[in-house]
Order: C-alpha cells, then structure tokens, then sequence
C-alpha cells in the first residue's frame, strides 16, 4: 500500500519551492483516527517530528470531493499531501538555519498596503478584523503566516538572484507556443461514447458495488444570526461582532444548537431528512432553505456539532442533525450514469494503453492509423494549427503538447480524465519570426527565468536531501489511509 510513498519523499523541497499548489483536499471525520495525537509519531525530519494529529489538523484545513476522498485509501493522494507538508517543513527548517528575517516594519507595510483591507481607498482596522473573523483565524496566526511566506519569498530571490538569460534561450521559448503545426488526426472521442454498454455489464458492476451506491438523507438546523436580533440594530458593527465571538466560544466549548439558538433570540429552522438535491424523502424539492446555504451544511460531515459560517456577509449557526443511508436502486438514473462512465473508463484506458505500447515500438505508422480508421469506421482529418489559444478541436493544453511533437511522428495525446482521446500525426512544423523588440519579448524572458531557476532550486534539492534525513512511520500512515 505504501509502495508510492518513495515516489514523492526524495524531492520534498523541490515541489515547493517551484510553487507547486495542491489541488484542494478535505478528509472527513479523521479526528478520532489516532489517541493519543502527538504521543504518535509519523514523521521526523531530523530531530523535527511530525505527529499523526498534526497532520490530520492540516488535512482537515484543506478541501476535497466526496469522489476524491472515498478513493483516498486506495490511491497515494497521502503520500502526495504529506511530501508537500514535508516540503514546508524542511524550508521553514532551512530558513531558520539561513537567519532570513522580517522585520515588525516590513510586516506592517505588506498589511497596511493589503487592497483586501482597504475601504474608501486606504486601510480599514474594521475591515482587516472582519476579514480576521471570517477566515476563522486570528490577528497572530495571520500575522505568522505573512512572516513564513516572506521568508520563503527571500529564500527563493536569493537562490535565483542575478541570473542572466541569453537571447537563444528566450527564443527557445518563444518557439515553443509561436509555431504552425500541420498534423492529421484521428479523434477517439465519438467511438469510445458510442459504444454499446449492455444492461448486464451494468447489473454486473451494481451487484458488486452496492455498498458504493447509497442515497444520503441529512436533517439539517439553521438558523440567521441577524444584527436586530443579537443586538437590537441592524448594523454589523463592534458589538455584533462580540456577540458572534461568544457563539463561537459557545461552539467551542460544547453547547448544543438549540440553547445558543435561544440565548440569542433567534428562531431555529429545520428541513427534515433531505438529500443532496434538496429532495426530501418522498423526492419533493424543498424550496425554504437558499442553495448555498444549504450546500454549505449538507457538506458537513459530523453530526450534532455545530458551525458558524457566512455567505454573502450573512452569518449562520447551522447542523447536522442526523443522517441516514438507502441503497439506491440501479434503475436509478445516476446509478446508471455513473455505471457507464467507468466502463467507459476501462475501455478508453485499455484501448489508450495499447495504442500507446503500438506507437512505443514503433508498429503504429501512417498506414496503421489509415487502417485503424477504416476498421473502427472513423475518419484521418487534417488540420493546422496556428495558436495555442485554438480550442475548437483541441484545448490549450493539448495544443501544447502537439506543439511538443517532432516532425513525422504519432503520439497519442490525451487529457488527465480520458475525456478528450485523439491519435496524432506531425506533418509539419513552421517557426514564427522571433523579435526581440516585441512586446512579448519579457513574457519569454520570465518563463526562461523560470526555467533556469527550476534547474538551481533542483540543485538545492539534492543538497537539502542530503542535509536533511526524513523517517517515516509506514504503519501511521497506513492507518490515516484507512480511516475514510
């Protein structure tokens, strides 16, 4: 199960420095994995140690889809998140050897000059400590976050400060988008969705995955918490904001919806059970409840623990009541939907898979892919194209990747879902005049920049590697794989 991890735990410093962002993450109801939270070790970096809970609070922060979460355990999306956490850890670490400093001046000045905060042209305190209540996170927290991003920024300026880029690698650059690509192409698309799919392999996968297609009824309670009912006026201002801290601290400390609800004058509403659609048990839509809001709750994962949120600059203390579970039946059209999409996805991933082993080996040429189209009843077309902007056939990130191709080869070329399936032959390829007096001429500047940075901060990568020595607890790990 754990075999992925060594992918990602040799260039933990690398893939953040270079920016990389993570795709948004949530795990639900992770918090009762591990007793004893610190007392359980799951990484040390050096004498550093990284404790099971402490991860878990990080992933809890981040955002996830309930597809990507319930096939989390069997894929390496931990050890993706948790070589990204190490990442930062051992750049704070190395910050910290480094002495880089932010001084209380410099602090201010990046705040203060933060148009998040400004109101009527300059800089509101209301404004910065609404935003402070919102993000759930407080003035020191925020304050230390600043400070840990700009010495990261220091970092990364010193390591590719005073680099100079000579004109045939910006040209290099600009050749790779500014070019006319002339290729034929066989497009996959119509005759993977066209395929027969039969009610047999759909009751197959149903009976072998029933536990996977459950209908989800939540009863949910909210209520507004609004300035004329907390405080008697109908502006947001100081004292509201006081009365809202106080819910919050009710919150923390345990109190049940129903008494903060009526210590605070305030009327709670109750939907009864409901699905995701908004659709009740008898699969009547229920019309009260404002969508966001109500996605906003049925998100929630726990029951019985109240939240505060805002939506629109309105605030709610809302709940999950209860939740109860059916199986769907595979008449169900989503059953169905999702049924045939993954057959879908196995034919298009099989079929890509041995075109690709074809072309590898060099079995597949012109004449194949001539042939492959009269067998399959599909069409070589020629096109060229002029742009990467050009997105009637093909997205811009495919058309990057065609411009990628040499002259008088055949790729395969795909996007990261199967959605988009296409058999490419390069036929030729034209160069755009580069002028270094253009416009553009700083844009390709920077991306070459960036490039030759990449090189140096992967150097560095291999250096921290080395000075740093991270371990692992494998069997920590497999237990926050398998407590979704």
């Amino acid at each position: 199960m754990l075999t992925s991890i060594g992918k990602y735990s040799k260039s933990f410093f690398i893939k953040v420095l270079v920016g990389i962002i993570i795709l948004p993450f949530i795990f639900w109801g992770m918090g009762d994995v591990f007793r004893g939270g610190n007392q359980n070790v799951l990484v040390t970096i050096d004498s550093e140690k990284i404790s099971s809970q402490e991860f878990i609070n990080y992933l809890n922060k981040l955002n996830i889809s309930e597809e990507e979460r319930k096939n989390a355990s069997n894929s390496d999306l931990v050890e993706k998140i948790l070589s990204d956490y190490i990442g930062r850890k051992i750049i704070s670490l190395e910050v910290k050897d480094l002495g880089v400093k932010v001084t209380d001046k410099s602090l201010k000045k990046i705040i203060i000059n933060d148009q998040t905060f400004f109101k009527d042209g300059k800089f509101s305190r209301t404004a910065y400590e609404k935003f402070l209540l919102e993000s759930s996170t407080t003035a020191t927290a925020f304050k230390k976050n600043i400070i840990r991003q700009k010495k990261k920024k220091q970092l990364l300026n010193f390591l590719s400060g005073g680099i100079r880029i000579p004109d045939f690698i910006i040209e290099n650059e600009f050749k790779k988008e500014n070019q006319i690509k002339e290729i034929k192409y066989i497009d996959l698309n119509n005759y993977y969705n066209n395929k027969t799919i039969s009610q047999d392999e759909i009751k197959k996968i149903n009976d072998n995955n029933k536990k996977n297609f459950i209908k989800i009824y939540k009863n949910l309670s909210y209520a507004e918490l609004k300035p004329e009912l907390l405080i008697g006026t109908n502006d947001y201002n100081e004292k509201f904001f006081e009365k809202i801290d106080k819910i919050e601290n009710d919150i923390l400390d345990g109190v049940n919806i129903e008494k903060i609800v009526s210590k605070n004058n305030t009327k709670l509403k109750k939907t009864g059970p409901v699905d995701k659609d908004k659709n009740n048990d008898k699969n009547i839509k229920i019309p009260q409840i404002n969508s966001d809001l109500f996605n906003r709750i049925f998100s929630i994962k726990n029951t019985k623990v109240p939240e505060l949120i805002n939506i629109d600059n309105k605030y709610f203390i809302v709940e999950v009541n209860d939740l109860t579970k059916t199986n769907k039946l595979i008449s169900d059209p989503e059953v169905q939907k999702i049924i045939k999409s993954q057959i879908q996805i196995k034919d298009k991933f099989e079929n890509n898979t041995k075109i690709a082993k074809e072309i590898s080996l060099g079995d597949f040429n012109l004449k194949k892919m001539q042939d492959y189209a009269n067998k399959n009843q599909l069409q070589v077309k020629y096109l060229k194209i002029s742009s990467l902007k050009e997105n009637k056939i093909f997205t811009k990130s495919l058309n990057k990747r065609i411009f990628e191709t040499k002259n008088g080869s055949i790729s395969l070329i795909t996007d990261s879902m199967l959605s988009k399936n296409f058999i490419i032959y390069t036929e030729k390829t034209t160069f755009k005049d580069f002028n270094k007096n253009s416009n553009d001429y700083e844009k390709y500047k920077s991306k070459a920049r960036l490039n030759i940075a990449n090189k140096i901060y992967g150097t560095y990568d291999t250096s921290m590697n080395i000075k740093y020595n991270v371990d692992f607890n494998n069997k920590a790990i497999s237990r926050i794989k398998n407590s979704f």
